[in-house]
């Protein structure tokens, strides 16, 4: 058990989904990806599907202020995906607030960044492993595979960027960065725990020593 929020950022077909699940079960903390939306939808009123529909899909509208990242209210004169945008960064930051857990995309990293118990990680992969995996997976068809995982990459690159400011995948915004194609989704898990336990002991040195 640790009280260490673990925020993973990844590419398509990297397995960040799987790895953080079976991080999460190693660390023995909650696991959040798509759990976001369903409890977002029940606390805000909206269906689901608009979750869905409006997950990894920036509008594009100049009205969007991050600004409003640090309220819990939201405007009636943003746009929809904006809204629900907002939504879920107070869920992230609800969930975040009860302790070590482990979450995947939403911009996290970047909703939890004055968080310290915050572990933001990036995970990549080698492009022919993601294609192979995401035709096996029976998410895209075999002859466009390759141009619907770079297009994944982009809409996901487009989503954080604009939410952010930042950009996606740059290592500077993370604490650690691998590539899923070296260790697998186990040996990645069990990379990223060792990560996480050892910074948990640093911490706590530290705590000891203040």
């Amino acid at each position: 058990m640790t009280s260490t929020i673990v925020t993973i950022s990844r590419q398509y077909g990297s397995g960040g989904r799987e790895i953080g699940k079976l991080l999460a079960e190693q660390l023995e903390v909650p696991f959040y990806d798509n759990e976001l939306i369903t409890i977002a939808a029940k606390k805000s009123g909206y269906a689901e599907g608009l979750f869905v529909q409006a997950d990894q899909k920036p509008t594009g509208s100049l009205l969007f202020s991050m600004s409003m990242l640090g309220t819990n209210r939201v405007s009636f004169d943003l746009p929809l995906n904006d809204k629900i945008f907002l939504i879920q960064s107070d869920i992230i930051r609800e969930v975040a607030g009860k302790g070590g857990c482990v979450i995947v995309g939403r911009c996290a990293d970047y909703v939890l960044r004055e968080n310290p118990a915050c572990v933001n990680v990036f995970i990549s992969g080698d492009l022919d492993d993601r294609v192979r995996w995401a035709i096996q997976a029976g998410e895209v068809e075999e002859s466009k595979a390759r141009e619907s995982v770079l297009k994944v990459d982009k809409r996901r690159a487009a989503y954080y960027n604009y939410y952010t400011s930042m950009k996606f995948g740059a290592a500077d915004h993370y604490h650690l960065c691998l590539n899923s194609s070296c260790l697998g989704r186990q040996g990645s898990a069990e990379l990223i725990r060792s990560f996480v336990c050892r910074l948990d002991q640093e911490r706590q040195s530290e705590g000891k020593t203040m």
